[in-house]
C-alpha cells in the first residue's frame, strides 16, 4: 500500500500526508501536484464481508523524500501489520501486490506520459 491514512479533524490533506509519512515510513516529503483521486466503496469490492460499511476517498499525490535516503524503514507509529518500506521500480509494478491493484496501471501510464483522468471511480 502507499503511504497515507485517516485525516485528522482540522487538518489539511496536505498535513495529514506529512504526519502519516513520518508515522509510516519515518521521513519528512516535499509535496507535490494530486495525480489521482481514489473511491472506494466497500460493498463493492472482495472485502465487503467486513467493508460494507466502508466509503472513503483517497488523495494520491506526487511527493519526494526531503532527504535521500536509500534505507528508508517503518516509521514511528506503522500502521498494523505494516512489516517494512521499500521502493518499487514503476516499470516493474505490475509484478508486485500494490492496492489498490488498478492503481498500478494508472501509475505506469501517468509516468508514460499518457493523459489520465484525476478521479478514478470506485476502483480496487
Amino acid at each position: 500500500m502507499l503511504p497515507g491514512g485517516g485525516q485528522e479533524h482540522g487538518e489539511t490533506l496536505h498535513e495529514t500526508l506529512k504526519r502519516e509519512c513520518i508515522e509510516e515510513i519515518g521521513e519528512e516529503i516535499e509535496i507535490g501536484d494530486m495525480i489521482f483521486i481514489r473511491e472506494y466503496i466497500g460493498k463493492n469490492h472482495e472485502h465487503a464481508a467486513f467493508d460494507f460499511q466502508v466509503h472513503q476517498m483517497e488523495f494520491m499525490f506526487l511527493c519526494r523524500l526531503k532527504e535521500r535516503n536509500e534505507h528508508i524503514k517503518n516509521g514511528i507509529l506503522p500502521d498494523v501489520g505494516q512489516i517494512g518500506v521499500e521502493w518499487l521500480s514503476v516499470a516493474e509494478l505490475l509484478q508486485y501486490r500494490l492496492y489498490p491493484q488498478t492503481i498500478r496501471k494508472y501509475l505506469i501510464g501517468y509516468f508514460d506520459g499518457k493523459k489520465l483522468p484525476t478521479y478514478l471511480g470506485d476502483i480496487n
